[in-house]
């Protein structure tokens, strides 16, 4: 992989960092998106985030919420009250990368909220992520998952 490749994959992936952290602290305090990303600006160090990318997954997974959980709810296991902040917050954006983001392959989405799910989840909870995302590709991805099967 060129390093060139390698900086957009790291940058791309500090991107989902902050917006998970962003969508929680919507969830908890439904503080305005603009003022969640404005501080997030200004109290981090982002000089090696795609920036656009971290912009476009805070403000339309917010935006979306309610059509990212009409997908969601059908693969879970329990009601969307049930679940962890920070386990709704992974799922929404990986909601939204399956979605939205058919350039990006299917595993490389469920990877990337399994490593969010074990940097800032529970101890058991990128299974869970894993499972519930796995299922909503199913729907979402048919021909890419069966073509990788």
């Amino acid at each position: 992989m060129s390093q060139t490749l390698q900086a957009t994959y790291a940058a791309k992936r500090k991107a989902r960092r902050f917006a998970v952290q962003g969508i929680y602290e919507w969830q908890m305090s439904h503080n305005p998106v603009h003022e969640i990303e404005a501080r997030t600006r200004v109290d981090n160090a982002m000089h090696k985030v795609d920036l656009s990318y971290y912009h476009e997954l805070l403000t339309q997974v917010v935006a979306n919420h309610e059509a990212l959980d009409a997908l969601l709810i059908p693969v879970l296991d329990r009601e969307l009250t049930a679940l962890d902040g920070v386990e709704l917050a992974t799922l929404r954006l990986g909601a939204y990368e399956l979605k939205e983001h058919l350039e990006i392959p299917y595993r490389v989405v469920l990877d990337e909220a399994i490593e969010l799910a074990k940097h800032f989840g529970g101890a058991d909870s990128h299974k869970y992520i894993n499972g519930v995302l796995d299922r909503l590709a199913t729907t979402l991805r048919a021909a890419e998952k069966q073509q990788s099967n």
